[in-house]
């Protein structure tokens, strides 16, 4: 190796590929019944793959609509008009790079919550429910911490997404999401969303919704 020359690699298995394309028509099923798979297929092998295991899962879910977009276009069609989206699924690389632009759409990256989810049921309280990793998009923003000027939002939804999937409390769930509409029309914003309240003021006034 002379120090000039750098590749990666980008392997996916079957198998992989068809539990996240299953995740993705399970969650169509609650919502708009329809899938964008995205992907880079005219120039990636992995992306290749990727579509031809969507396209058959998608023969094998008739009742939801599947769409192939590749990434250079959603990327672009995020921005024009986001509303033709509703389900996407996409690999790891893609997935990260369009879920920070979709953030700008809502105001800020704290906004956005997130939920990694498995397929383990152990313990769980009801048979539908899900093990999962539940965050906010953002990272830990070391620059900012302590300073109690983040953004709590993406925190307060994920414990909604916590609430839906792992435990199947869907009224709960919804009742802090309405808490977190209301207060976000009511004007209370912190300094990301060009307000002045600090994180614990916004949770407050949250709170106070709930």
């Amino acid at each position: 190796d002379d120090g000039n020359t750098a590749y990666d690699l980008m392997i996916y298995q079957r198998y992989e590929v068809e539990r996240i394309a299953h995740k993705a028509f399970q969650a169509a099923r609650t919502r708009k019944k329809k899938v964008t798979s995205v992907d880079k297929a005219n120039v990636l092998e992995s992306s290749r793959l990727w579509r031809q295991i969507a396209t058959q899962m998608g023969k094998e879910n008739p009742e939801i609509e599947l769409e192939h977009v590749l990434v250079d276009t959603a990327a672009m069609k995020l921005i024009t008009g986001p509303a033709w989206m509703d389900v996407v699924v996409t690999e790891n690389m893609f997935g990260d790079i369009l879920t920070d632009e979709a953030s700008v759409l809502a105001g800020s990256m704290g906004m956005l919550p997130s939920a990694s989810l498995g397929e383990s049921t152990i313990g769980l309280p009801h048979e539908a429910s899900v093990m999962g990793l539940y965050e906010p998009i953002h990272g830990s923003a070391p620059d900012i911490a302590g300073k109690g000027i983040a953004n709590p939002i993406g925190t307060i939804l994920s414990t909604a997404m916590m609430l839906r999937h792992s435990f199947k409390l869907e009224a709960e769930a919804a009742t802090i999401e309405k808490a977190v509409d209301e207060t976000i029309t009511a004007g209370a914003h912190t300094a990301d969303l060009g307000g002045t309240l600090t994180t614990r003021q916004m949770a407050d006034e949250i709170i106070k919704r709930i």
